[in-house]
């Protein structure tokens, strides 16, 4: 199952735990049943302090679950955890047989503090980048309460079972049989959601903390890049962010990032995360800004207020709040999202195996999810607004190729159509002869360009007519001492590498605010 190299280095891995543990499988007469076998016995045979037992009693079969000898095990894998989910494997591994994990001591106890009874289930597909946040959060909350269980549930390899639940996202998380959440999640949001008093003790603490030099609104390359800046000048910094990374821990491949050939990336989210925890920088997360003061009106410093009452001060503030995935705000839309209407067609592809499904906008975005669903799903319908697709000539010339795409142009989508539970078609106007159609199918990947996070702003600051926050050549909003750098902005050109420049640059910006607005009259 594993080849030579990923043996000895899971082999290496396996040195570092500190206490036996199980493997204990559920196995059935299929092939997938035979291909876990293989993987089990080969982890078994990498240490001495592995052992692997062949009754289990999981309903789901073929999985495995990971345990302590002598004890109910609480991690349970339903499928093969390969591609991004062996890492998780691995940590179930290390962490059940006593490696420490990194976490901050915080966050353990807040753990373990935890009462009652958790029964996580997760349902992920193999090819998902996201899912594995999920499955390790939950993993570590099995191993550090006794009263929490997690169970990974591949949707590809438990079809009926998706079927029957009408999941048609992943990670979609369920606790004690209800759905508990959609989408990607960290531990830290995962103890917001069950411990019922952590949102009133973070805000208070927040509420508690003295005036930054700089507050930095945004955990996305803009706003990792304009912390670094910020710190390494030695004055007093802070991040504010929903989530440290914003879209780029959505988005797959990286390739045109100078210097670094190819990367995924979570994986550049984690440098980021690391190069600024590498200074003083005050890092908070799961915290969403909800009204900004200018100086003028909070009378003297800064202010953010937050969703959960707290309110921050600050000398300056940069805001990088990013951006997030255009909705076509239809009629049916929000009604079926996460239910046949998609985002991410790497998370969702591999749930609509041999259906049918459409995809909105002739981009590059909308024509690289056509191909890459191509090869996974019956048929693809591609759907672009205008006559002609604007993606590049060699992703046309790759598209065009495919037998199982169909393309529509000028058509306009009028409504997502349903049947109470999950999308069963889409409705669109042929711009050309006025005529209304509709296509059957089951899901639909909705790729038309981003909108920026600055709803909050309206009424504060100037915003261009597509909501982008104004900015001059060296990141200055309308208001003096507000910074603004990223996507969320109207600087041209929304890309990675563009972002951490103008993060660089308004943090440039604010540090020679503070040295002005400090100096002698």
């Amino acid at each position: 199952m594993l080849d030579s190299n990923i043996k000895a280095q899971l082999a290496a891995y396996l040195e570092k735990l500190q206490r036996p543990i199980e493997l204990v499988a559920s196995l059935d007469d299929s092939a997938k049943a035979q291909e876990m076998r293989g993987l089990l016995t080969d982890i078994a045979e990498l240490s001495p302090k592995v052992s692997l037992r062949e009754n289990g009693n999981a309903a789901l079969r073929p999985s495995f679950a990971v345990g302590l000898p002598g004890e109910a095990p609480r991690i349970h894998f339903a499928g093969i955890p390969m591609g991004h989910e062996f890492t998780s494997l691995v940590l179930a591994l290390l962490q059940t047989g006593g490696h420490p994990p990194k976490v901050e001591q915080s966050v353990i106890d807040q753990i373990k503090a935890l009462p009652g009874n958790f029964n996580f289930e997760t349902f992920i597909s193999l090819s998902c980048h996201n899912c594995p946040d999920v499955i390790q959060a939950l993993n570590l909350m099995a191993v550090l309460n006794p009263g929490v269980t997690s169970t990974m549930i591949d949707g590809a390899m438990f079809q009926d079972l998706v079927n029957k639940r009408q999941i048609m996202a992943v990670p979609t998380t369920y606790l004690n049989g209800a759905e508990f959440g959609a989408g990607r999640m960290l531990i830290e949001e995962i103890l917001a959601k069950v411990d019922t008093g952590a949102a009133a003790r973070a805000a208070q603490e927040l509420g508690q903390k003295e005036a930054f030099d700089v507050l930095v609104v945004g955990g996305g390359p803009a706003g990792a890049a304009a912390a670094i800046y910020a710190a390494r000048k030695g004055i007093r910094t802070g991040v504010l962010a929903e989530r440290f990374g914003g879209q780029v821990m959505d988005t797959l491949g990286i390739e045109n990032f100078i210097s670094v050939k190819e990367t995924e990336g979570p994986k550049l989210v984690a440098a980021l995360e690391q190069h600024v925890k590498a200074y003083e920088v005050d890092l908070m997360t799961l915290q969403r800004a909800s009204k900004l003061l200018p100086a003028s009106t909070a009378g003297g410093l800064i202010e953010v207020q937050l969703e959960n009452g707290a309110t921050l001060k600050s000398k300056s503030v940069i805001l990088a709040t990013g951006a997030r995935w255009r909705e076509m705000n239809v009629p049916g839309e929000k009604e079926y999202k996460a239910k046949g209407v998609c985002f991410c067609p790497h998370c969702d592809g591999p749930l609509f195996k041999g259906k049918r499904v459409a995809v909105i906008g002739g981009g590059n975005s909308g024509v690289e999810a056509a191909i890459d669903l191509a090869g996974i799903v019956a048929h693809v319908t591609l759907l672009e607004f205008a006559d002609t697709l604007r993606a590049d000539a060699v992703l046309q010339k790759k598209l065009f190729s495919l037998p199982n795409v169909t393309v529509i142009k000028s058509a306009q989508t009028t409504e997502v159509t349903g049947d109470g539970q999950k999308v069963n078609g889409i409705t669109y106007k042929d711009r050309v002869c006025e005529e209304i159609k509709h296509l059957e199918l089951e899901g639909i990947f909705v790729q038309i360009g981003l909108l920026p996070n600055t709803d909050w702003l309206k009424g504060t600051l100037e915003l261009s007519r597509f909501g982008e926050i104004e900015i001059d050549a060296k990141g200055h909003t309308s208001a003096p001492g507000i910074f603004a750098a990223g996507d969320c902005t109207t600087v041209p050109y929304k890309q990675i590498i563009i972002a951490m420049g103008a993060g660089a640059t308004a943090s440039l910006s604010a540090f020679d605010h503070l040295i002005r607005s400090s100096a002698p009259a």
